[in-house]
């Protein structure tokens, strides 16, 4: 069963006149009264019938009469939403990811990759109407998962990112985002972006960062870029232990800033600092609300009016006191 509605429901404002009536229907009553002063009554009660207590009640059938009304006129219905189609006109977002060494710093917890790729599941399963691809990068850059709908394989893709030894070490921010950018040149989506992610400066690839921020705005691809890391010192991995673990120690933390401004400000993006778990999460938040999808939806609503037995009820109502008072009662009136 749908859910109860009134269409006009500023007419129970009108119970404000029950009381009213009910001072007017006293008052008349007792201007209808005779008086009649005898010495005992008791002769009177062996005939009180079921009609004589009824007499007093015959208002109640008018001030119940009115109240079916007053909600009728209310119009009472139930609603049913069905058939509800969605067409979105989403988004195409690239993330490019930095999977560099440095990349296992403990700045932020557990180390930056882990803390990236809580965020970015995040951020991924909030746009459910958008394509989402993922690039990562290193010295080179390949295409972990192309754009697509598919949420699934896209937080799959998330969670298996890790360092290894596929890239050679190093950090080729143009190759990234040209990657990036190769992903997105022929999208047919209304908005293209790029989140570029990284903690360093650029020391490797042969295509410069500044020469893929032309050919991103070239092709109308917006550029969020990111660096990520605390101001100041760092526990950074610097070698493997014999036992195959990371060896680290404290080393300043250097992130490009101007070439990230640079390359945010020529596509019409915007650069982000993030030094913090929660100041990462806040990034991709604030993006989350800059970059919005137009959603249309369709709703079918399938109405059934109620005000029909609240008419037939004062109708009813208004006969019976009426009746009685033209025949049962006509004496008395």
């Amino acid at each position: 069963m749908g859910k109860i509605t009134f269409l006009n429901p500023e007419f129970f404002w009108l119970f404000l006149l029950i009381p009213l009536a009910i001072v007017w229907l006293i008052y008349t009553r007792k201007d209808q009264a005779a008086t009649l002063k005898i010495s005992s009554i008791q002769g009177f009660k062996a005939n009180d019938t079921f009609w004589v207590k009824l007499r007093p009640y015959l208002s109640a059938f008018r001030l119940l009469a009115l109240s079916s009304m007053i909600v009728a006129l209310a119009r009472p219905r139930t609603v049913d939403v069905s058939n509800k189609t969605k067409t979105t006109k989403g988004i195409d977002i690239v993330m490019a990811v930095d999977v560099s060494g440095s990349m296992l710093a403990k700045d932020l917890k557990p180390n930056r990759m882990e803390a990236l790729k809580t965020v970015a599941a995040d951020f991924a399963g909030e746009r459910p109407n958008d394509r989402i691809g993922l690039v990562v990068y290193a010295s080179e850059a390949y295409t972990k998962t192309p754009v697509t709908s598919d949420k699934a394989v896209v937080l799959e893709a998330i969670k298996s990112i890790k360092y290894d030894n596929v890239l050679q070490d190093g950090t080729g921010i143009g190759m990234g985002l040209a990657t990036a950018v190769n992903r997105l040149k022929d999208s047919q989506a209304k908005s293209k972006v790029i989140i570029l992610l990284t903690d360093g400066v650029n020391n490797a690839g042969f295509i410069e960062p500044e020469t893929a921020a032309d050919i991103a705005r070239q092709y109308g691809i917006k550029v969020y870029t990111i660096g990520i890391g605390t101001n100041g010192m760092a526990e950074f991995p610097y070698a493997i232990g014999p036992n195959g673990q990371f060896l680290f120690q404290r080393m300043k933390v250097e992130i490009d800033e101007r070439l990230m401004q640079s390359i945010a400000k020529k596509t019409d993006g915007k650069y982000f600092r993030a030094t913090s778990n929660s100041k990462l999460a806040e990034i991709y938040g604030e993006i989350n609300k800059l970059e919005t999808t137009e959603i249309e939806e369709l709703k079918f609503y399938d109405y059934d009016e109620k005000f029909r037995p609240f008419v037939l009820l004062a109708g009813l109502l208004l006969l019976i006191e009426i009746g009685l008072r033209n025949t049962v009662y006509r004496s008395f009136i």
